[in-house]
C-alpha cells in the first residue's frame, strides 16, 4: 500500500456505512463478545472493506476509522496510541532511509552491477532484477518503492534497448521481464522483517497473539532457504509462463557497463548512503547479539543521513508516501490490537476448530496456509489482507494445537506471496500492469503458475527447514 491520489466517492463510502450497520446491528453477536466489542469489530471490518473498494485515501479511511473507535468508547490517548509504536517509527525512518537509496544513484547502481555480471541472457537479466529488489529490501519496506520505483526503470530501459515496448513487440523481452519483476518482488516481501511495511504490523500482532517475538535477523533465518529456493525457482516458472522472443542479452550486460562508467566513481553522497545502509543491515542482523532495538538503529542511521546533509529536513517533510505511510500504519496496528482484545477472533478460532476436531494440527495447518493464500484473490492490499485473517488463524491453528513460532512464521511469509496472483494484488500491481507489456490473461494465468510452484516450496521445504530450526 502507498500513498495515491484516490478521490473521495460518495457512492462508496455510503456502501461502507451499510457495511458497518449490517454487521453491528444485524449480524448476530457471539455471546462471548461484549456490544462494545462488536461495535469494535464491525468498525475493524468497514475499514478493512474500505481498504478494498477505496472510497477514499488509506489514511483518511484509518483517521476516520480511529475517530469512530473514540466515539465507541475508547480512551482518545489509545486510539491514539499506535503512532507511539517503536514498528511504526521504524517504518518510517526506513522509508526515509529509502528515498536517499534512489535519489543517491545507489539503487540504480545495484541494478547494473548485477545486470552486468548475469545479463548476458534475458533470463539472467529476469535474475539480476529479482537478486536487485532482493537485495534492497533488506532496508527498503515498500514493495513499490523498490520494484516501481527503483527497479522498474532499469527493467524498462533493458526491454527497450532491445525494441521491445508495449504492444505488437513486447513478447520480445519486455513482457517477460516485468512478469518476472513483479513476481520476484513477492519473494522479496517475504524474505525480509522490513520486506514490506505490514511485515513489521504482523510482527506485533504475533507478540500480542502468540507471545513470538519476532526479530529481523529471527525472520531472515526463518525464510532464507524457502526464500532463496522460490528466488531461484520463480523466473524461471515465469520464463515458462511468458517466454521471451529473445533469449540471448550480450547487449543489456554492455548496456550496464556502460551506464556504469557514466555513473563514475561513488561520490559523497553516495558512500554515505551505502555506508548507512550496510551499517543498518549489519546491525539489524546481529541484533540477537548487541541487543540493540531496531528502531534505535533505523533512527540512528536516519540521524547520519540528517547530520551528513545526505537527507534534508526539507525532503523528509515533503516525503508524501512515508507519511502516508505512517498515519494508515500507526492507525491500523492499534486497531488490530483493540479488535483482538474484543475476543472476536478467538471466538471465530473456537467455531472453527470445532468443526475440524477430527483432524490432527498438521493437516488443520496445510489446509489454512491454502485457504490464506488463495483467499487474495479477493484483496487489493498485502495489508488489509493479513489485517483481515491472519489475527483468526492465528488463534485458529495455536488452538488446534499447531506450535505458536510455526503457525505465526508459517502466515507472515504466506501473506505476501499470493500478491503475485493477479494484477490487483498490491500497489505495485496496476503500475506494472498499467505499462502496457503484459496482458491480463497473461497476467493471470502466470500468478497462477508462480503461486502454485511457491505453495509447493514453501510447503515441504519451507516446512521441513522450520523443522529443522526447531519451530515444531
Amino acid at each position: 500500500m502507498a500513498a495515491s491520489a484516490v478521490p473521495v466517492r460518495p457512492g462508496r463510502l455510503t456502501a461502507l456505512i451499510g457495511v458497518f450497520l449490517v454487521i453491528a446491528f444485524l449480524v448476530p453477536r457471539p455471546d462471548a463478545v461484549t456490544p462494545q466489542g462488536w461495535r469494535t469489530f464491525a468498525i475493524f471490518v468497514t475499514v478493512i472493506a474500505g481498504m478494498a473498494i477505496e472510497p477514499m485515501p488509506g489514511a483518511a479511511l484509518v483517521i476516520l476509522g480511529l475517530t469512530a473507535m473514540a466515539a465507541n468508547g475508547t480512551p482518545m490517548r489509545e486510539a491514539l496510541g499506535g503512532f507511539a509504536e517503536p514498528s511504526v517509527w521504524l517504518v518510517l525512518a526506513a522509508m526515509l532511509m529509502a528515498r536517499a537509496i534512489l535519489d543517491s544513484g545507489l539503487a540504480r547502481r545495484i541494478a547494473l552491477l548485477f545486470i552486468r555480471q548475469f545479463g548476458t541472457s534475458s533470463l539472467g537479466v529476469a535474475y539480476a532484477l529479482v537478486m536487485t529488489d532482493v537485495t534492497l529490501a533488506t532496508g527498503v519496506p515498500s514493495i513499490t518503492a523498490r520494484s516501481a520505483g527503483m527497479v522498474l526503470p532499469i527493467g524498462r530501459s533493458i526491454a527497450e534497448l532491445f525494441g521491445s515496448t508495449p504492444g505488437p513487440t513486447a513478447p520480445r523481452l519486455g513482457r517477460f521481464l516485468l512478469a518476472a519483476m513483479y513476481q520476484g518482488s513477492a519473494v522479496a516481501c517475504a524474505m525480509f522483517l522490513t520486506g514490506q511495511a505490514s511485515n513489521v504490523l504482523a510482527a506485533g500482532l504475533a507478540l500480542k497473539l502468540a507471545n513470538v517475538e519476532v526479530t529481523w535477523s529471527g525472520w531472515l533465518i526463518a525464510a532464507l532457504l524457502p526464500g532463496l529456493a522460490s528466488c531461484l525457482v520463480v523466473p524461471w516458472v515465469t520464463y515458462l509462463a511468458v517466454p521471451p522472443e529473445i533469449t540471448r542479452t550480450p547487449e543489456a550486460a554492455v548496456f550496464a557497463a556502460r551506464e556504469l562508467v557514466a555513473l563514475g566513481r561513488i561520490e559523497r553522497r553516495e558512500a554515505i548512503t551505502l555506508a548507512v545502509f550496510a551499517g543498518v543491515g549489519l546491525l539489524w542482523l546481529t541484533t540477537g547479539f548487541h541487543r540493540l532495538d531496531v528502531t534505535f538503529v533505523a533512527l540512528l542511521g536516519l540521524g547520519v543521513m540528517l547530520v551528513t546533509g545526505t537527507l534534508r529536513w526539507e525532503g523528509i517533510v515533503s516525503e508524501r508516501a512515508a507519511w502516508d505511510v505512517y498515519i494508515w500504519y500507526g492507525g491500523l496496528l492499534k486497531m488490530g490490537e483493540l479488535l483482538n482484545a474484543t475476543g472476536v477472533p478467538t471466538a471465530f478460532a473456537t467455531g472453527v476448530g470445532a468443526m475440524l476436531g477430527g483432524l490432527g494440527w498438521f493437516p488443520v495447518l496445510v489446509v489454512v496456509l491454502l485457504l490464506y493464500f488463495w483467499t487474495h484473490y479477493a484483496f487489493a492490499s498485502i495489508t488489509s489482507h493479513m489485517l483481515a485473517l491472519f489475527p483468526p488463524f492465528a488463534a485458529l491453528l495455536i488452538g488446534v494445537g499447531v506450535p505458536p513460532t510455526l503457525a505465526v512464521y508459517s502466515l507472515m511469509c504466506l501473506t505476501n506471496l499470493p500478491a503475485g496472483l493477479t494484477h490487483y494484488g498490491t500497489t505495485t500491481g496496476p503500475i506494472l500492469f498499467s505499462q502496457g507489456y503484459v496482458t491480463l490473461a497473461e497476467w493471470w494465468r502466470t500468478g497462477a503458475l508462480v503461486g502454485a510452484a511457491n505453495l509447493v516450496i514453501w510447503l515441504t521445504i519451507g516446512l521441513a527447514w522450520w523443522r529443522w530450526l526447531g519451530f515444531w
